[in-house]
């Protein structure tokens, strides 16, 4: 039958049920701060948001976000090649390319629908793409779309790009994408740009960076992880979110490329999508501007980061290979880790459980996003949180993986 392919997921639905448990698609009933929040009845430390400078948040934001509703009304009620262009669309495009130190942006109405779209345009029938095996769900369907031969290298290996890449011959040079992330957002490493822009001089090909997770986070204005490699001149395309480090919802592709200004005209997830509300559009404005002039923000963000990491690895608890705004810790037992969830927000902290084939392997995560906006206190309230799950029984390192 045509549901039967669903009865797996109906099942891990229904035994989630009877342990009173709903760690997937948890109602939020009020926000309280940005890194508080009221969460299926219980006030909790919001430890899985990914807001990672708070500006969801930030007054400023919010007062841009109030009067462009009053000004240009709630939607634009149409693609932007239809109805829905306004002048902030526009301007928005221009200040993430001149952040970017480029001259060409895309807007999009999601950093899916960036990251999508733009994969499933550049590289067509007769071209490759190399693409990371750990990659983002967008980037899979993106580039399934695409039409062009898919080539999954090994997660950040540089080497086994290249080896991949002298296999193609003089494909390489003309008709190759190379596609990698900047923070992987699900154990918070971060892709060696350096090696793979090196690989990529060698060989040829064209190179796109989703900075999703990076952008905000890393580099000396916050462009991301290829800022903070030394490598921007190397990559042709980065695409972003605005749904992490800017506090809202939408997506972006800048690049040094004036054919970017073709390919917008090419991408059927921004001919076809309604473009963004003028509210979201004015919120990311204020937010490009603050990340851009207030960088003391990304410092108590790595402050915040470094002292989680530090303390659930002081735990003896497998965490991920280096500190990041995401400090996962893996496990191998599903129940175990649907326990420690439950047992989390009873001691007033939400975090993301992770299960595959979400996370990048068969292990199960609890998933911790860091904020600029979480107090020194609220750090070692979540690293309590999971002493106490040691001290339960609930964790230790023999149950993680």
């Amino acid at each position: 039958m045509l549901f039967d392919k669903f009865q797996s997921m109906a099942d891990f639905q229904a035994s989630l049920a009877e342990q009173e448990v709903a760690p997937f698609g948890a109602v939020t009933e009020e926000i309280l701060s940005a890194s508080e929040g009221v969460v299926q009845g219980r006030k909790v430390i919001l430890a899985g948001t990914n807001n990672y400078l708070g500006l969801s948040y930030d007054p400023r934001c919010i007062k841009a976000a109030q009067d462009a509703a009053q000004r240009w009304g709630t939607g634009t009620t149409g693609s932007r090649l239809a109805n829905g262009s306004f002048a902030e669309h526009q301007a928005l495009e221009e200040e993430i390319a001149e952040f970017y130190g480029v001259n060409h942006a895309i807007v999009f109405s999601t950093g899916y629908a960036a990251t999508m779209g733009m994969c499933s345009t550049l590289a067509g029938p007769g071209d490759v793409i190399l693409m990371d095996g750990d990659s983002h769900a967008s980037i899979y369907a993106g580039v399934k779309l695409s039409g062009a031969e898919v080539i999954r290298f090994k997660h950040s290996d540089p080497e086994d790009l290249a080896k991949r890449m002298r296999r193609l011959g003089d494909r390489a040079a003309g008709q190759a994408l190379i596609i990698a992330e900047g923070i992987y957002s699900m154990l918070g490493d971060v892709a060696p740009l350096q090696e793979i822009a090196a690989v990529k001089r060698e060989y040829g090909g064209y190179l796109l960076v989703d900075e999703a997770h990076s952008m905000g986070v890393l580099g000396d204005s916050g462009r991301g992880a290829a800022q903070a490699a030394g490598v921007e001149a190397d990559v042709d395309f980065s695409v972003g979110t605005f749904s992490k480090s800017l506090g809202a919802i939408g997506g972006f592709c800048v690049s040094p490329h004036a054919e970017l200004e073709a390919i917008r005209f090419c991408i059927t997830a921004y001919i076809f999508t309604a473009s963004s509300s003028p509210s979201v559009i004015a919120s990311t404005r204020e937010s490009l501007r603050i990340i851009s002039q207030e960088p003391q923000l990304r410092k108590k963000l790595w402050d915040n980061a470094n002292r989680l990491y530090n303390g659930l690895k002081s735990l003896g608890l497998p965490v991920g290979p280096t500190a990041s705004p995401v400090v996962a810790v893996a496990m191998d037992d599903r129940s175990a880790t649907i326990d420690c969830w439950k047992a989390l927000m009873d001691a007033g902290v939400y975090v993301n459980l992770v299960v595959p084939p979400a996370s990048p392997s068969t292990n199960f995560l609890l998933r911790n996003s860091v904020s600029a906006a979480h107090s020194r206190e609220q750090i070692d309230t979540i690293i309590a949180a999971y002493s106490g799950l040691k001290d339960a029984g609930l964790i230790n390192p023999s149950q993680a993986a």
